[in-house]
C-alpha cells in the first residue's frame, strides 16, 4: 500500500525547521488551529516580542498582551512555561540533538502544554529524526485507514505493528502518508 502512495506522491521533500525555542513556540501556537489563523497569531506574537521570539522576550510580555495577539489563556501559559524551562536550563535546545528520542520526549513533555504529538513533530521536523511514528496523529490515522481500506481508525498498537516493516524510516513513511491526504496527491 505504501509503495503505491510513494509512486503517486513522488520524491521525498520534507521541509525542516531549526531545532530551537522559536520552533517549539510555533508548534504550540499552531496546535488545533488552521495554518492561516496560526500564522497570523504567530506573526503578531513575534511582533509583540520585538521581532525575535526568545525566552527573555516572551517573559517580558505580560500574559494580557499575549492574549491580545490572539493566544488562548492556555497557550499563553504553555509558551511562558516553555520560556521558564528554557531560561532555567531545564530545556537546553543545544543538547537535544545529542539525546535519544526517548530523552527528548521526556524533556519536552515535562513542559506544560507539550504532549507526545508536539514532541513527535519536533523530533521529525526540527531534529530530523528518521524513525519517528506519530501514532496519535489524526492525519496518519486517516491516511492509514484510507490506504489500507480499514473501516475504523487504526489504534496506536495496530499502527505500531503495521509500521515494523517501515523501520528505521517511519518518518519517511509518515511524510508520505500525510501527503497522500492532499488533494493534489494524484491518489
Amino acid at each position: 500500500m505504501l509503495a503505491g502512495i510513494i509512486d503517486r506522491v513522488g520524491d521525498y521533500r520534507i521541509e525542516f525547521r531549526d531545532p530551537d525555542f522559536e520552533t517549539l513556540v510555533k508548534s504550540i501556537v499552531y496546535q488545533q488551529l488552521s495554518g492561516r489563523v496560526a500564522n497570523v497569531i504567530f506573526g503578531r506574537l513575534a511582533s509583540a516580542a520585538g521581532g525575535k521570539i526568545t525566552p527573555a522576550n516572551i517573559l517580558k510580555l505580560r500574559p494580557a498582551r499575549m492574549r491580545a495577539v490572539g493566544l488562548s489563556g492556555q497557550k499563553t501559559e504553555y509558551i511562558r512555561d516553555l520560556a521558564r524551562h528554557t531560561r532555567d536550563g531545564r530545556v537546553r535546545f543545544e543538547e537535544l540533538p545529542e539525546l535519544t528520542d526517548e530523552e527528548v520526549m521526556a524533556r519536552l513533555t515535562a513542559v506544560k502544554g507539550i504532549g507526545v504529538w508536539t514532541a513527535h513533530m519536533f523530533l521529525i521536523f526540527a531534529l530530523r529524526r528518521h524513525d519517528v511514528l506519530p501514532t496519535g496523529d489524526l492525519g496518519i490515522r486517516n491516511a492509514i485507514r484510507k490506504a489500507y481500506g480499514l473501516e475504523a481508525m487504526p489504534l496506536p498498537g495496530e499502527i505500531e505493528a503495521m509500521a515494523e516493516r517501515w523501520r528505521p524510516f517511519c518518518t519517511v513513511a509518515s511524510w508520505y502518508l500525510w501527503r497522500s491526504l492532499e488533494p493534489n496527491a494524484n491518489l
